[in-house]
């Protein structure tokens, strides 16, 4: 008998032993290399949530396609399939929606003729689902490349033969979208004027969304200089030259870009409507880091470098710094909401992050490195998040207010949920309590519109008794003229 219980008791600690085990290997295989973090109202890091974890990190081999080779481009399209620009292999390459296997590889496009027309080092791929058509940024041929998803050619945007396009430029394409009007955009290596636009038959344009000159001190200085030098001196000086866009997005009728420069701070972000204007332009938002990070393993300041940006099925702002290999997300309205990734040669870190793209609560983001595509999955506190901030931007604030509760009993520090939460408490009629809220996220415009409410409001309860208050005050103010007067007479 007790050598039946010895034997039971070495079997239940075997198994609680292996659970442990399996339990530790599970969250170490999940775990992310990187602490993570987010920003209060002073601009300081502050531990957070994490709104998304490494799930797996895919090669080529795992697809079934082969190495890949710097991979710098990709881009999920209405097809349910993935679309990565396999640079160095000079191919396209379409994944499933699971992200479990190559099923097709565009390593060559049917002419007209029958013959074969080559890819030679793309870099950026776009699927359109109103033309159904591939888009695709050949770079070392010089031209965009247009061809249906089985492959046959449709035609080709070369260097354009117009005044308002430089013939000494070079025509290097790098990223490449498609609007609904069929107009194409490209951005273009070494040009700073804008991408160039071409419309649905492949005329040129012009250039769309120039970004403007970071207005500093030494170039405010070098403007009023200007005006007092002769016309000869004033061609002879070095001009200065905004950052060129880096990549974009679009997203309905807006066109989203970004820049890569680390000593600009304008334009990082641009929201661009169909005239090319900016919607972001007078609003004040930092995009990336608040300030350079020390990396220790490089011994040197990061400053932010935004390479390619996404726009997901909420409206999120997806942010990717190849500089310290972070994705910073964003609602619609540019409130942060959740940094994760890090340069690392563990999951969830990068050698050299080229590009990203979301679709149904992941974020998939190539290494041109590592050679690989590394999958971030929503996390619960994720999701609770952008729950909230979907009802808030759909103008839904006081069914939002329980999930920004609920995200602030999870995570004491998270700024945007006070916006949420005040926002929902002005538009429910709580006036102090959206001060309270406001006050604490910062926010003056949202603290202002709640005190005035709470002004209006409490001079409606009270107009009786001000008014009363103010005959009162009227009253004595009279006698005590009227006694000051008397006093003065009998004084005489």
């Amino acid at each position: 008998m007790t050598e039946l219980k010895n034997f039971l008791v070495k079997i239940i600690i075997t198994i609680i032993t292996v659970s442990v085990l399996f339990r530790i290997s599970v969250i170490t295989s999940y775990s992310a290399p990187y602490d993570v973090y987010n920003y209060d109202k002073w601009g300081e890091a502050v531990p957070s949530q994490a709104g998304y974890s490494p799930e797996r990190s895919v090669s080529g081999y795992d697809l079934g396609a082969g190495a890949m080779d710097s991979p710098a481009d990709i881009f999920y399209a209405y097809d349910d399939r993935f679309y990565i620009a396999d640079t160095g292999n000079n191919r396209i390459i379409a994944v499933d929606s699971g992200f479990e296997k190559a099923v097709r590889i565009y390593d060559s496009f049917r002419m007209p003729d029958g013959t074969e027309t080559y890819l030679k080092k793309p870099s950026g791929i776009y699927v359109s689902s109103e033309t159904e058509l591939m888009y695709i940024a050949d770079t070392e041929n010089s031209r965009v490349l247009i061809s249906d998803t089985d492959g046959n050619f449709i035609s080709a945007i070369t260097k354009p033969d117009d005044v308002l396009y430089d013939e000494k430029r070079t025509f290097m394409p790098q990223r490449v979208i498609a609007d609904k009007a069929g107009n194409i955009y490209i951005v273009l290596s070494n040009i700073t004027t804008g991408a160039a636009m071409f419309d649905s038959s492949g005329k040129f344009s012009g250039f769309y969304g120039a970004n403007r000159v970071q207005p500093t001190a030494e170039i405010i200085r070098n403007y009023f200089s200007s005006l007092f030098m002769s016309d000869d001196k004033r061609s002879r000086r070095v001009r200065n030259i905004p950052a060129g866009i880096t990549s974009m997005d679009i997203d309905g009728d807006f066109i989203f870009t970004c820049t890569a420069s680390a000593s600009q701070k304008t334009d990082i972000v641009k929201k661009l409507n169909s005239a090319g204007i900016n919607i972001f332009a007078d609003m004040d938002i930092v995009i990336g880091d608040y300030a350079p990070v020390y990396d220790i393993s490089q011994n040197k300041l990061l400053a932010p470098s935004i390479t390619d940006i996404d726009i997901d099925e909420d409206g999120n702002i997806n942010c990717l710094d190849s500089a310290s290999g972070r994705i910073f997300q964003y609602d619609e309205d540019c409130n942060l909401l959740f940094i994760f990734g890090t340069n690392s040669d563990q999951t969830g870190g990068f050698r050299q992050s080229s590009s990203l793209e979301s679709h149904s609560g992941r974020i998939y983001v190539t290494d041109s490195q590592k050679d690989t595509v590394t999958i971030f999955r929503e996390t619960e506190f994720g999701e609770i998040v952008h729950k909230a901030s979907a009802l808030h931007n759909g103008g839904f604030y006081e069914e939002a207010l329980e999930p920004w509760i609920e995200v602030l009993n999870r995570d004491g520090n998270y700024r945007r949920a006070y916006l949420g939460v005040a926002a929902a408490k002005l538009r429910a009629g709580e006036y102090r309590e959206s001060m309270k809220y406001a006050k604490i996220a910062d926010s003056s415009r949202i603290y202002n519109k709640a005190f005035e409410g709470w002004r209006l409001e409490f001079m409606k309860k009270n107009s009786g008794k001000l008014a009363l208050l103010f005959l009162i005050l009227a009253i004595s103010l009279i006698i005590w003229k009227r006694i000051r007067k008397a006093g003065k007479s009998h004084g005489a």
